[in-house]
């Protein structure tokens, strides 16, 4: 059964590492990944590097959690900047539960819900990517920038891995990165051996990042955080801290979140069974101790996107230090964003075999946002090794030219590595030349490509049209549901698209943006009765007609037949206001540069019905009847034979199911509802507060007041 689409706030899958004893496993994993890397024995050959200055040996105290609650900001007579700052101090109040006491953004209010993230007071790095964003805009209608300081402080010391989280990365070796392992399509072929007889690329940015900041730490954000330990992992192996990074989503294309055993970051064996949980995804004898972290790209350049806006609106009101400094940081973290640029084992593209030739340098760079990297390494105590691994599966949901245009154009935001800001100014236009090959006749955008088909670099079928080598994938990653099914994916990547064509007047993503507000325009419904519909699940058909590289592009604006043999179809409509609000900041920033006067009507109609109908107090919500709850009951694989425990004592084997390994669900307020739907009632029904929703929605407001102020 799929996901409700609107459960779908986000959706980055996992990858862990599982190391055996002088041995660096770089688990693959699709949509839930794992690996490992060659180590201990290169690990003399590295130079010691400096700390990450960031943190040094002894970490910072955390930042202060958010003034609660703020009181509400003076009118400024712009109708859709008020509603931004109503919405703004809605989801400051503390009270309102937004943030957790430490000041952490929760990924919604609302406990029991289960989508990418299985709990409500999780948190993923995509929540945190939006509150940057939410403090930019935030600065902008008010120059505080102070809140702002404080959600970079706090994404620095929670969601990005200290120093003590990474310790033993100085031992990564660029030219012996990891130990393959095949993404395997079902939970129950794992867990998978590791092969070390497959032949790796080498890493051609290691040492330049090393050499570049001095340090061997990535600076990047995990995307998985328990905000309050409800899984009672706590960081390092200490069951009890809070802003404990985990992992779920680890065994295949067909791995739902339903069908998930959440783990720890840092797998001490203290919980699951006798090797912790690693012997659940990796088939090996006596696997070792070990951290591992997993990277959602396409977050990190929100967040860097964000910060580009901070800074320009900063510095038209002449300047701030703070948001210069913040922008320094966020340029760093786009220099090491890079890893997502590349094949997971460093492969060339266009690799068809576990064989094919392993990459010497950027010959294994596809240069788009791919679906993650990751980096892991020995525990203190149990060796010196460490591996890193970059992506073969890219989405068009992921892409974002406004980040690679501000880390390649603007000064304050240009990578400090050699190669850093021209990396950037590659991936920008291989960006547009991926959505350009991608959009569908009708002028939605299809899903993407792989250089490891079936993630085992298997050759794909006859006739598959490729890019840069790397064959058409409809729903790159996942299938439960399809990836691509889901319109909100529509909306976050062509947003990014749009602000691009609104601060560079590219031509190209002109056309591209013309054919899809065309098709969006047929498809969003402004009913009699004040209510709408937009799209919201899609089905496709076909694939892109051509095979596209260097020497065969197709930029005809005028060619209404391009791409005939790629389609899709809406196949039901939705009014979930996330995906609105997404939907209509995407419109805001073409009808400013287009001068579109109809796409600027229904920007206002949508934000003044989605006010009417779904204000609440403490934000704008819309109900969602969830049947997906029936797989509260649904069975987890576990191999025969293979007995643990959680943390709070649920036990794991072969008769688990989602709810037996999070008992804790049961004692919800929520889960009445549940239950009386697992007995044969209806399904419930709920008002969710996702963060990223409130976020997107506030900025649709506000961004509709500062392009269209005398509207």
């Amino acid at each position: 059964m799929k996901l409700n689409s609107k459960s779908f706030g986000y959706s980055t899958w996992l990858l862990v590492a599982a190391i055996t004893s002088g041995t660096v496993l770089t688990l693959s994993c699709v949509p839930r990944h794992r690996h490992s890397s060659k180590n201990s024995a290169d690990s003399a050959s590295q130079p010691v590097a400096k700390v990450n200055p960031n943190e040094g040996l002894n970490p910072a105290p955390p930042p202060p959690p958010p003034a609660a609650p703020v009181p509400s900001n003076p009118k400024t007579g712009n109708v859709n900047i008020d509603r931004f700052l109503e919405l703004w101090t809605n989801i400051h109040n503390m009270s309102n539960g937004y943030f957790s006491p430490e000041g952490i953004p929760y990924h919604a209010i609302e406990t029991l819900i289960v989508e990418a993230p299985d709990y409500g007071h999780e948190t993923t790095s995509e929540t945190y990517s939006y509150w940057v964003w939410l403090e930019s805009m935030y600065g902008k209608v008010t120059n505080d920038w102070t809140h702002l300081d404080r959600a970079w402080r706090n994404l620095e010391y929670y969601m990005i891995p200290k120093h003590v989280d990474q310790p033993t990365n100085v031992a990564y070796n660029p030219t012996k990165t990891a130990t393959y392992a095949p993404e395997m399509d079902r939970p129950d072929d794992y867990p998978v051996a590791l092969q070390g007889t497959v032949a790796v690329g080498l890493d051609p940015i290691g040492k330049e990042l090393r050499d570049t900041y001095g340090y061997t730490d990535i600076y990047a954000m995990h995307w998985l955080m328990d905000v309050d330990n409800w899984y009672g992992f706590g960081n390092r192996g200490d069951g009890t801290s809070h802003g404990s990074l985990f992992n779920t989503f680890q065994r295949g294309i067909q791995e739902s979140v339903w069908e998930t055993v959440p783990q720890p970051c840092w797998d001490e064996f203290n919980w699951g069974g006798k090797f912790g949980y690693l012997d659940l995804f990796v088939a090996d004898s006596k696997p070792a101790k070990q951290w591992k972290y997993t990277n959602a790209p396409d977050a990190d350049a929100r967040a860097v996107q964000a910060m580009y806006w901070a800074k320009k609106w900063a510095d038209e009101r002449g300047g701030n230090p703070t948001v210069d400094g913040i922008a320094k940081k966020a340029s760093t973290m786009g220099d090491f964003v890079r890893y997502s640029f590349f094949d997971k084992y460093f492969k060339k593209l266009g690799c068809k075999d576990p064989s094919c030739p392993q990459g010497t340098g950027y010959d294994s760079a596809h240069y788009l946002l791919s679906w993650y990297f990751a980096w892991g390494g020995a525990i203190p105590g149990g060796g010196i090794w460490a591996w890193r691994i970059g992506s073969s599966h890219t989405h068009s949901g992921y892409q974002n030219p406004m980040a690679a245009y501000a880390l390649s154009h603007d000064p304050a935001l240009r990578p400090t590595s050699p190669n850093g800001a021209r990396d950037w100014g590659t991936s920008m236009t291989r960006q547009l030349e991926f959505y350009r090959w991608l959009q569908s006749n009708e002028g939605g955008f299809a899903g993407g490509a792989t250089n490891s088909w079936n993630g085992r670099y298997m050759a794909p079928p006859a006739g598959t049209k490729t890019f840069y080598g790397l064959p058409y994938v409809e729903s790159p990653v996942y299938m439960d549901p399809p990836s691509n099914e889901w319109f909100g994916f529509q909306v976050w990547s062509i947003e990014r698209l749009a602000e691009y064509y609104y601060v560079s007047g590219d031509p190209k993503a002109e056309m591209m943006l013309e054919r899809w507000v065309k098709w969006v325009k047929k498809n969003t419904k402004l009913l009699p009765d004040g209510t709408y519909q937009i799209p919201s699940t899609l089905k496709w058909s076909g694939q892109p007609a051509n095979d596209w590289n260097e020497s065969s592009q197709s930029w005809d604006a005028k060619d209404a037949n391009y791409n005939n043999s790629l389609h899709v179809q809406v196949t039901q409509f939705t009014d979930d206001v996330g995906t609105t609000a997404g939907l209509v900041h995407t419109l805001e920033f073409y009808a400013a540069k287009k001068g579109d006067k109809e796409a600027r009507i229904l920007c206002k109609e949508l934000l003044d019905r989605m006010w009417t109908k779904f204000r609440d107090d403490k934000g704008i919500s819309s109900p969602e009847q969830r049947a997906d709850a029936k797989r509260f009951n649904e069975k987890v694989f576990v191999p025969a034979n293979w007995q643990g425990k959680m943390p709070n004592g649920d036990p794991i084997g072969n008769k688990s199911t989602f709810l037996s390994i999070r008992s804790k669900y049961k004692q919800d307020p929520a889960f009445k509802q549940v239950e009386a739907f697992l007995k044969g009632g209806k399904p419930p029904e709920f008002h969710y507060h996702r963060f990223w929703s409130q976020t997107h929605i506030a900025l649709a407001y506000a961004t509709y007041g500062w392009l269209f102020p005398k509207f």
